[in-house]
Order: structure tokens, then C-alpha cells, then sequence
């Protein structure tokens, strides 16, 4: 008995049945076959038991115990989905005009996600060339002053100080390489005869090792070891020694003030950097210079305060513990803020693939896009394509009633939910794909339109076409179809056949909420929050460019001096009749540019960060600045230059200096932190006025005096033709021999200038305003004309018992209309909100939202409706009831 249980069928057999039979019979076959194998050994021993196992397995290798092979299975779902492809390319065929339309409104409102898709993967794709780029890291620093971030918000600075790049280079451990990048290595390179004007960064020996750009010519290790190397660009090679090897040879840069000249020799011929690089630089000089060069002039080189020109990066081994670097940070941080009395800085770490795209960083070196940016840029765009999504889930469960037998019919002879769903899916997903090819022919046309809202955009992203973005275009596309026909695919599974084929005529589609009358007032709610939003930011910016800024700046010409010498061209231009004032400056005010420095009054533990233009004796006249109280500067003063200043109101009621009085303010004394603590006279109090955009609050101010350097001029024009005072202005600059290109521009032109991003973010929602109407009217186009060939037969009706075409229009169209009133009563306190509480309440001195701002909105929806809904209800209304009732 023993012996028995321990004989088995031949396992390889078994594996064959196992193998090709079907898994619903393969138990009770298998079953059956061990009963006659062990019947067979009692009565015919094991030998011709395994025999007879071995023939009954090959004996029924027959066609109904046959599993269908995979490859069947995709076979039949090849053939099911291409039945699907058909169906659904009938079907929209079929019906042209709502086919029509859906593909136009998705159309349009792709092209927006495509161009934000666009805009996403080329900023993804910064700095993804640096083939350590996953362990490189920017070292950043948070600023603090008397406990309080500078600029009042949590943002950082992409900079840090020399020291802190000693302190990490020489002290930390853990980290394979540190480079240091460092502003101010621009000047005016000279070979022969040849002077261009240069755009470089000093670097140490290191940034070879951490970032990848590939030497020409040149030791990676050296290039940039010892002081006066420096490396060029491909470009800039060919730019200053045209077809001649540039390795090797010798650059003079001049400095324009003086007749000074300074050799670098050429060390290194780098290859040109890509685009997606998150700095540029045309040339590099070596570190070690900078250091030597600042040894001797520069005491605050190695100020842990002074990091505004700095970037520091670091290059970690593999597999890192970040935690521990920064603990190193926080500890070198605490270290050197105890040596500072009232500011204090942080010092953290941002990951090289996080720079192009990140918060708001101050005093970035190159071009990067706010985070926040394109958050609002997405969600704008995808709140445009849900509007186009909304359009063809409402268009396809209004024709439900006449697609509701068609989908009966499929489940009674057999369709399963599975099969609806996949064919309601098919055709959305064709709609989309074709809508795609419309999306990209509207991409092409806003492509330009978008790259031309600010300079800054066409340096961050030029948008040309790649393989992989047009993949991505397709994913979305299938993706846009599938979230638009989801819901309409899942409705018609739901639908009872028998009930459809029973009582067609009295089924309701909905029964408690009208899903369809819901998506039509968000469409149009989102269409008037576009509109409303447009006109507001409109609104805005008319106001700040308009604004009184307290000072003049009509006709004023300001000329960036690009490092020359000013004496010659002012003497040139006081003898032209149409100049009637000139004066110097540091920056021009009013532009959102601000230098600033650290002032205290009377208590040493109170200080205030403060911005200040330096100008020489004849800035105010030509602006017309209003003095309070005192005197203006003078270049006769017996008073050492620089020890006078002329404050705001602002800064004395910061520090409440002679209880806020201007003239008794006069004679005080305040002291300059960021200088040594430099004493200084407060000769003058000026009224308040924008020294920074408009729509940033009034801080203290100060003007101080230098009539030795100066980076604009100043130029007061009295003219009728200022475009050809312009011409002659631009012909004096080129005859002193200036090399550079002039850059002047009247006062006026830049104050529009800098509310550029206001008159971008206009243009973008007004944009996406017309986008989002043109989807609602072309959705509202739709709805008007099936549900008036749904109605034509009561329509009839009621012209034979006597209704006008006045009362049809009314009765076909105040459902429409009700709907756009439900949408202005839900959108305009959402938009009002949505300024007034969150957008305008971050802006100083914006103008009050008017009810014009918000009423031009619905003013503008039904001037677009009424015609739509009036053609199509007056063309129903006009139809002749014997040729529709002739039948009945």
C-alpha cells in the first residue's frame, strides 16, 4: 500500500497538459487521468499504467481543451480596438458639426497646455549636460538684519562671500571639489587695434572638475590656476582672433578710465556653453587674479558680509549624507554671524537641477524662472483645456438620448461595459489626437507671441521642436482625451438596454443634478474670471505707468556711460541748443534697480537697510525734486565730498530724527554702516517719492554726493523732435570714439519698460481669455443647436397654436441666458476676491478695482451669446410646421 501512493504520472506528461489545456477543464481532466492511472497499476502493473497516462494525455490534445495563446488574445484585441477605430471614425463623421466643434475647442485649448508643456520640459532640461550634475550643489545664503529677513519674505540669495568659500574649501570634509564663481571680470579686450567689449566671470581651477564643459585646448587641472589665465569660449575665440589659433596668445584688457593695460594669457579654448546652462560667460579669468587684484584695494574682499558677487558650488562624492554638510553649514554659519553685531547669514544648499527653476532667488547670476511662475502659467493652462474638456463631456451627454438606443442595441447582442467604455474612450482619444494636429498648427502661430512678452523669455527658452517633446505632445493628447471622455464613456455604461428600447422617448438623462447646465456656467464662469482678470491687470498697469512718482521725467534722456569718461561727451552735448540741463548718477530711479547700504542714527543697536543713489549737484534741478527743508548738494562745499546727504521723509520718521521735523532734521548726523561707520551729514529732506516701481512701498531713502564716478548722464531735452535729438546725441557719442554701441533712452520709455511683466501678464490672461471665450461660445453653439433640433417638433406645435417667433426666441433662449446671469453672479465675486484679498494685496498703491472693470466682462460675454443663441433659435423658429408635422 505503501509502494502505491509513492508511484506518480510521469511528471513531463502532466507539465504537457498543464501546457495546452484549457485552465477551466484542466482540474477535472487531470483529475480523471490520475483515477484511471492508478486504476490501471491495480490492474495492469506501473509500467502500462504510465502508458496508457502518456496516450490518454496526447489523446486529448483536441481543439475544445485548447487554451487560446496569448498571442490570440492580443490578436482579438487588435481586431476589437481597430472595430473600435472604425466605429468611432463613422461616428464623427457622422456628425460633423459637433465633431467640429469638439476638436476646435480641444484644439485650442491643447495648444495652450502645449506651449506650457513646451516652456516645462526646455526649463527641465537646464544643466542636465553636467555629467555630475546629481551631485552638485549651490551653496545659498538667507540675509537677516535685526532679526528680520531682508525684503520682509523667506526668499534666499544664490550668492555667498569669499570667506564662506574658504571656510568650506579649506575646513570641510566629505566634498570631492569646490568652485567659486565671482562677477566683475568685464571689460574691454584688445587686440591691435580691435577693442570688444567683454561679458566673463573669474573662476577657480576647480570649475573644470565640477562642471562639464569640454576643453578644446587647454589642461582642465591648470587653465585657471595661475593669475592672468584666462579661458575663451569657441565663439569668443573666433570673435577677437578670427581663424587664428588663440591658445597661447596674449589679451590686453583696458581699463577705460584710465590708460592702464592689463595681459591675460590664453590657457584654455573651451567649447561654446549650451543654451540650457543656468549661467553664461563669454570668457573666464582666473580666480587667483581676482584675489591678487583685491589684496591691495578691496579691504572687505574676505567680509563675510560682502557675498553679493560670489557663487559657490560644490561637487559631493556618491552617496552623500546631505544632513551632514549642512550641519557643517549651520555650524560655519553661527561661527562667523557672532562676529557680526546686526545682520546675520545663513548658509544652505540648492541642487544644480533645481536652479533654473526654483523660488524667487535674489541676485541670481543668469537667467532662472520662479517656481511660481509656472504654476500659475499651468494652472491657467489647464483650466483653459478642462474648459475644452467640459465642452465635449457636455456635447456628448446632450446627444445621449440619440446615442442611448445605438449602445442598447451593442449590450443586447452582447457588448459587455468593458467594450462601451473602450469605444466611448476610442473615439475621445481620435478627437483629441486630431485635435492635436490642429493644437499644433495654433502652437507655431503663439510660439513668436509668447517669446516677445519679455526679453526674458526668449533668453530662458527658444521652444524648438524635438522628438521627444513631439512625444510628449502625443501623450498628452491621449491623455486630454481620455480626462474628456471618461465621464460620458462611464454614463453610457450605466444605461439599462431594456429601458432604452422599452421607453426611449421618456427617459431622463439626469435626474437630480443637470451636469449639463452645471459644465455650461463653469465654462462661462471661467470665460468671465479671464475677462474680469484681463481688464483689472489692464487696469493696474495704465495706473502705475501714469502715476506721479514725484519727480519729472518727461523728456530726460538717460546714457549709460558703459565705463567711459563723461567729460567729453558733456561738454559735446551743453553746446547743443535742445539740451537744457545735465547731471550724473549712479542708477536711475523709478526702475525697480536700488543699491542700498546699512544707516543708523543716534542709538547703536538701531539700524535700518537703506537705498541710495549717488549724484552730483545738478540731479535735482534737472529732475525737479521737491526739497522740504535745506539746500541741495554743491560742488563748491568746503565739506569733504561724500560726508553730506540729502534723506526722505521716510528716514527721518524711521528714526524719528527731530521728531520727524524736516528742517530741524537739518545738521544732524547718521552714520553709514556698509562704509565703516562713515559719518554723515544730513543737509537736506526731500519729499517722498518712487525711487523703486510703483507698486512697492516707500522705505527710507537717500541721496549722496559724488561728481567723480558715474554710470548715466542725465539729459534734460527741449525739443518737438526727440527721436532726431536722439540722432544728433548718437552721432556726437560716435564721434569722441566711444567703441561701445550708445545706449541711451528716454526716462519715460523705461518707466513703461519696467512694468513690462505687467503688460506681459496682460497680454497672457487676455490671451487665455479669448481662448477660454471662444471654447465657452463655441460649447454654447453646440448646446444651442441640438437642443433646438431636439425641440423643433414642440416648436411647431406652438406656431400652429399661435406663438410668435418673438415668443420662440425668448422661450429657446432664457435658459441659455439665465445660465451666463448664474455664471457673472458666481464669477465676479470670485474674481474681485481673488485681487483684492491675494493679488493686490502684496502691490503698494494700486488703484481700486471699479465696477467697470468687472461689468465689461459680462458686457462683452452676452455681446458674444446673444448673437449665437438669437441666429440659431430665430433660424429654428422660422421653420415652416407642415414640413416637420407632415409625418406625425
Amino acid at each position: 500500500m505503501k509502494s502505491q501512493k509513492e508511484i506518480v504520472p510521469p511528471k513531463w506528461a502532466t507539465r504537457i497538459l498543464s501546457w495546452y489545456c484549457r485552465p477551466d477543464l484542466l482540474e477535472d481532466l487531470q483529475g480523471d487521468l490520475n483515477e484511471y492511472f492508478y486504476r490501471n497499476i491495480k490492474s495492469s502493473g506501473q509500467r502500462k499504467a504510465r502508458l496508457n497516462y502518456v496516450i490518454d494525455v496526447f489523446k486529448f490534445f483536441r481543439l475544445y481543451t485548447l487554451r487560446k495563446p496569448r498571442f490570440l488574445n492580443l490578436l482579438i484585441q487588435y481586431f476589437m480596438l481597430g472595430s473600435y477605430v472604425k466605429t468611432s471614425g463613422r461616428n464623427i463623421m457622422r456628425h460633423k458639426f459637433f465633431s467640429f466643434i469638439n476638436i476646435i475647442g480641444l484644439a485650442i485649448g491643447m495648444s495652450v497646455a502645449v506651449l506650457m508643456l513646451s516652456v516645462l520640459l526646455e526649463m527641465l532640461s537646464y544643466d542636465n549636460f553636467h555629467e555630475k550634475g546629481d551631485r552638485i550643489y549651490r551653496v545659498i545664503s538667507k540675509m537677516e538684519h535685526l532679526d528680520k529677513t531682508i525684503y520682509n519674505d523667506d526668499n534666499y540669495w544664490a550668492c555667498t562671500s569669499v570667506k564662506a568659500f574658504k571656510g568650506i574649501n579649506e575646513n570641510f570634509t566629505g566634498i570631492e571639489e569646490v568652485a567659486i564663481l565671482r562677477r566683475g571680470f568685464n571689460g574691454n579686450a584688445q587686440l591691435g587695434n580691435t577693442i570688444l567689449s567683454m561679458n566673463g566671470l573669474w573662476a577657480n581651477e576647480s570649475f573644470f572638475h565640477v562642471f562639464t564643459f569640454p576643453l578644446i585646448k587647454g589642461d582642465a587641472a591648470t587653465a585657471l590656476k595661475n593669475p592672468y589665465s584666462v579661458v575663451l569660449t569657441e565663439r569668443t575665440a573666433k570673435k577677437i582672433f578670427g581663424e587664428e589659433d588663440a591658445f597661447g596668445k596674449t589679451i590686453q584688457f583696458k581699463d577705460a578710465d584710465t590708460t592702464k593695460h592689463t595681459e591675460y594669457i590664453v590657457t584654455g579654448i573651451m567649447k561654446d556653453i549650451p543654451k540650457n546652462s543656468h549661467f553664461q560667460f563669454e570668457l573666464l579669468g582666473s580666480f587667483s587674479t581676482a584675489e591678487l587684484q583685491a589684496s591691495g584695494t578691496n579691504s572687505d574682499f574676505m567680509d563675510w558680509l560682502n557675498f553679493y558677487n560670489n557663487y559657490t558650488y560644490v561637487l559631493l562624492p556618491k552617496n552623500t549624507n546631505i544632513d551632514v554638510l549642512q550641519e557643517n553649514l549651520n555650524k560655519l554659519s553661527v561661527a562667523e554671524n557672532a562676529m557680526q553685531k546686526q545682520t546675520m547669514i545663513t548658509l544652505s544648499l540648492q541642487p544644480l537641477h533645481k536652479i533654473a527653476i526654483s523660488a524667487n532667488m535674489h541676485n541670481a547670476i543668469g537667467m532662472f524662472m520662479p517656481d511660481v511662475i509656472l504654476w500659475v502659467f499651468g494652472a491657467l493652462g489647464l483650466v483653459v483645456i478642462l474648459s475644452a474638456c467640459f465642452n465635449y463631456t457636455n456635447l456628448s451627454i446632450a446627444r445621449s438620448l440619440k446615442r442611448s438606443r445605438e449602445i442598447g442595441m451593442r449590450k443586447v447582442i452582447g457588448a459587455t461595459k468593458k467594450h462601451v467604455l473602450m469605444q466611448f474612450l476610442v473615439e475621445s482619444v481620435m478627437i483629441s489626437l486630431l485635435s492635436l494636429v490642429f493644437s499644433f498648427g495654433l502652437f507655431l502661430v503663439i510660439r513668436p507671441f509668447f517669446l516677445s512678452l519679455a526679453p526674458e523669455i526668449a533668453e530662458l527658452v527658444s521652444l524648438e521642436l524635438s522628438f521627444k517633446m513631439v512625444g510628449w505632445f502625443i501623450l498628452l493628447a491621449i491623455s486630454v482625451g481620455i480626462i474628456a471622455g471618461l465621464l460620458p464613456a462611464i454614463f453610457f455604461t450605466r444605461i439599462n438596454p431594456i429601458m432604452v428600447l422599452k421607453a426611449f422617448p421618456s427617459i431622463r438623462v439626469f435626474r437630480k443634478l443637470n451636469l449639463r447646465k452645471t459644465m455650461i456656467v463653469a465654462q462661462y464662469t471661467i470665460s468671465l474670471m479671464f475677462i474680469s482678470a484681463t481688464f483689472i491687470v489692464l487696469s493696474q498697469y495704465k495706473h502705475f505707468i501714469v502715476m506721479d512718482v514725484g519727480f519729472t521725467t518727461e523728456n530726460v534722456l538717460n546714457i549709460e556711460l558703459q565705463d567711459n569718461k563723461p567729460d567729453a561727451l558733456m561738454k559735446a552735448l551743453a553746446e547743443m541748443p535742445e539740451v537744457t540741463g545735465i547731471s550724473k548718477s549712479i542708477i536711475i530711479t523709478g526702475l525697480g534697480l536700488t543699491w542700498s547700504t546699512e544707516m543708523k542714527y543716534a542709538d547703536p543697536n538701531d539700524s535700518v537697510i537703506t537705498y541710495f543713489n549717488s549724484i552730483d549737484e545738478n540731479y535735482l534741478p534737472v529732475h525737479e525734486q521737491i526739497l522740504l527743508a535745506g539746500r541741495n548738494f554743491s560742488a563748491k562745499t568746503g565739506i569733504a565730498k561724500g560726508s553730506e546727504v540729502i534723506v526722505n521723509e521716510q528716514f527721518l520718521k524711521r528714526f524719528n530724527i527731530a521728531k520727524r521735523d524736516p528742517a530741524q532734521a537739518l545738521g544732524e548726523t547718521i552714520y553709514d554702516l556698509g562704509d565703516g561707520g562713515k559719518a554723515l551729514q544730513i543737509i537736506g529732506v526731500m519729499k517722498d517719492f518712487h525711487y523703486g516701481t510703483v507698486d512697492k512701498k516707500i522705505e527710507p531713502f537717500m541721496f549722496v554726493y559724488s561728481n567723480e564716478k558715474a554710470s548715466y548722464l542725465n539729459v534734460k531735452i527741449a525739443s518737438s523732435d526727440l527721436p532726431g535729438t536722439l540722432a544728433k546725441i548718437e552721432n556726437i557719442w560716435n564721434k569722441i570714439g566711444y567703441f561701445h554701441p550708445v545706449n541711451a533712452k528716454y526716462y519715460d520709455d523705461q518707466i513703461k519698460n519696467a512694468y513690462n511683466d505687467y503688460a506681459a501678464m496682460f497680454k497672457v490672461i487676455g490671451f487665455l481669455s479669448f481662448l477660454a471665450i471662444c471654447i465657452s461660445s463655441l460649447g454654447l453653439l453646440g448646446m444651442v443647436v441640438f437642443f433646438s433640433e431636439t425641440r423643433l417638433k414642440e416648436i411647431s406645435i406652438r406656431k400652429v397654436m399661435g406663438a410668435t417667433e418673438l415668443n420662440l426666441i425668448y422661450l429657446l433662449s432664457k435658459g441659455f441666458l439665465r445660465l451666463i446671469l448664474i455664471s457673472a453672479m458666481i464669477g465676479l465675486p470670485l474674481i474681485y476676491l481673488l485681487f483684492d484679498t491675494v493679488i493686490l494685496a502684496g502691490w503698494q498703491y494700486s488703484a481700486p478695482i471699479t465696477i467697470a472693470d468687472m461689468l465689461i466682462g459680462v458686457a462683452i460675454m452676452l455681446a458674444i451669446a446673444l448673437p449665437l443663441i438669437g441666429s440659431q433659435t430665430l433660424k429654428v423658429a422660422k421653420v415652416n410646421p407642415a414640413s416637420v408635422l407632415k409625418a406625425e
